[in-house]
């Protein structure tokens, strides 16, 4: 990869190198919603940098970055907004840019605040981590059968609630719903078994019609970008509930995303092979080349009374069984259609480790064993007050390009 320098001075290890360029919509004290790129510890404005002529002779209007969301912004297509965004590179890294000379155009992160990057159509949960599944069949179903047959010939899927995806800094209630314990009738009572899942969501970029189909070969041209995505979950309340149709309740409260969408043109020097694929799938399902990315992933967890958080898993978006390809030739497969924003999760990513667990429910194996978080505290699934922060990055041969964070503390239920 070409190295570039910026004339603007980017912190080290900074997740938003001059070789990411995240879009993300933020406002400020004076001024609303509007799109912006995020660039070390700045974030550039980009009406204010077509204004200035920057984006000269592409043709589009400039009112969409003027947008409560990047919706209409990445409906233009990638031949406009790859453009846009190696126009900015370009302006970052020449010295004689105007860039340099204008203020206001660079605003610092600390003094804008973040909001929903787009407006989600629809949104749905895969179940693609080999790890996550096998645990999960394990604890709930049978050791010597944790899988069941379907998982090995397709990436399952549930169509979730995209009216309560919110973004990082949002807070969550404790949600409650139906419980049963043992031989007991269920109850109407607050989950004791919340949980997170370390994720990531593509969303896409280009529509089709209802009939349509996409493939694995040009499945890549529908993906804009993606995200950092925590599903939170239920698990008392998804145990009673998920039979025969999956998850209801125990997951429709709450799912938390990241503010700043990686292209996924930023993510192309962290392509890497997936794993084998045996039994080979169906036809539709196969693919050439190299589909899956390095993104090191992390979890960490804040109890209310302690100053620092707490690492409890790390992980790997390489790790997952089915890839984001397959994942939509699947979806589409059946003549589903796709709207530009819909937000499609990879579900929990978990490898081969206890300590890459993606989720609670693994690393304390359905309760049965304590999270150490230091000073006395002591977890198996989430108590109020606990913040969750979630993290992920890609680098290779100092590139670096990250995702920043999604955040999020538990409140207590809402009476």
């Amino acid at each position: 990869m070409q190295s570039l320098n910026s004339w603007l001075t980017i912190p080290e290890k900074s997740d938003f190198s001059i070789y990411n360029l995240p879009f993300g919509i933020y406002s400020t004290s004076d001024e609303g919603p509007r799109a912006g790129i995020a660039i070390g510890d700045k974030v550039l404005d980009l009406t204010f940098v077509a204004n200035l002529g920057i984006f000269a002779g592409l043709d589009f209007n400039h009112s969409v970055f003027k947008k409560e969301y990047l919706n209409d912004f990445i409906s233009l297509g990638k031949s406009i907004t790859n453009e846009v965004r190696l126009r900015v590179q370009r302006e970052l890294c020449d010295e004689n840019s105007i860039l340099k000379e204008v203020d206001g155009v660079l605003l610092n992160k600390d003094d804008v605040s973040m909001h929903m990057p787009v407006k989600v159509g629809d949104y749905t949960d895969f179940y693609s981590s080999l790890e996550h599944a096998s645990n999960v069949g394990k604890m709930f179903r049978d050791p010597e059968n944790a899988l069941l047959p379907n998982w090995k010939y397709m990436p399952v899927a549930y169509h979730g609630r995209a009216s309560s995806i919110i973004v990082s800094g949002v807070d969550i209630n404790r949600p409650k719903g139906q419980i049963k314990e043992d031989d007991k009738p269920p109850k109407l009572v607050p989950t004791q078994k919340l949980d997170f899942e370390l994720e990531v969501a593509f969303i896409t970029g280009k529509k089709t019609e209802l009939g349509e189909s996409v493939s694995t070969n040009n499945a890549e041209e529908y993906i804009f970008g993606l995200v950092l995505f925590n599903d939170w979950s239920a698990r008392d309340i998804q145990k009673w509930e998920y039979r025969p149709l999956g998850p209801f309740l125990g997951k429709n409260f709450a799912s938390s995303v990241s503010p700043w969408i990686i292209p996924l043109e930023a993510l192309e020097p962290f392509r890497v092979s997936g794993p084998d694929q045996e039994p080979k799938p169906l036809e539709y399902l196969r693919y050439s080349g190299s589909k899956s990315y390095d993104i090191h992933l992390e979890a960490k967890i804040q109890p209310e009374k302690s100053k620092n958080p707490v690492t409890v898993t790390k992980t790997n978006f390489k790790n997952l069984y089915w890839n984001m390809a397959q994942q939509l030739a699947h979806h589409t497969v059946s003549g589903c259609n796709i709207n530009v924003g819909d937000m499609m999760a990879s579900g929990t990513i978990s490898g081969s480790e206890a300590d890459t667990y993606g989720s609670m429910l693994e690393l304390s194996w359905g309760g049965s064993k304590e999270i150490d978080l230091g000073g006395g505290e002591k977890r198996t699934f989430l108590k109020d007050n606990d913040t969750v922060i979630m993290s992920g990055f890609a680098e290779k041969k100092g590139v670096r390009v990250g995702f920043g964070e999604v955040r999020s503390k538990v409140l207590p239920v809402k009476k």
